[in-house]
C-alpha cells in the first residue's frame, strides 16, 4: 500500500501529462514503425510535417519541465526519426 500511495503521490506519478502523455505518443509511434512498410505514396507530407513539428515541439517540453520528463522525451524523439524517415521516403517518391 505504501509503495502504491508514493507512486500516485511522486511528482512524475499517475496524476500528471508525466504519466498520461507517453501512451498516446507511444502508440503513435508504434503506428508509425509500421506504417514503414507501406508505399511512401500513401503518406501525406502535410501530415508527416505537422507529426515533425509536433514532436519536436514535444521534445523540448520534455527536456525544459521540471521534473524533466525523460520517457517522455524519449517518446517524441523516436517518433521524431520515424518521422523525418517517413518523409525522405516520401521526397525520393516524388522524384
Amino acid at each position: 500500500m505504501a509503495t502504491l500511495r508514493a507512486f500516485i503521490n511522486n511528482p512524475v506519478g499517475s496524476e500528471t501529462t508525466h504519466f498520461w502523455g507517453l501512451p498516446p505518443i507511444g502508440s503513435s509511434s508504434l503506428q508509425d514503425w509500421l506504417d514503414m512498410n507501406k508505399p511512401p505514396e500513401m503518406t501525406s507530407d502535410n501530415m508527416i510535417a505537422a507529426m515533425c513539428v509536433y514532436s519536436g515541439l514535444f521534445m523540448r517540453f520534455a527536456w525544459m519541465v521540471q521534473p524533466r520528463n525523460y520517457l517522455l522525451l524519449a517518446c517524441d524523439a523516436s517518433n521524431e526519426t520515424v518521422q523525418v524517415y517517413q518523409l525522405s521516403r516520401w521526397v525520393k517518391a516524388q522524384k
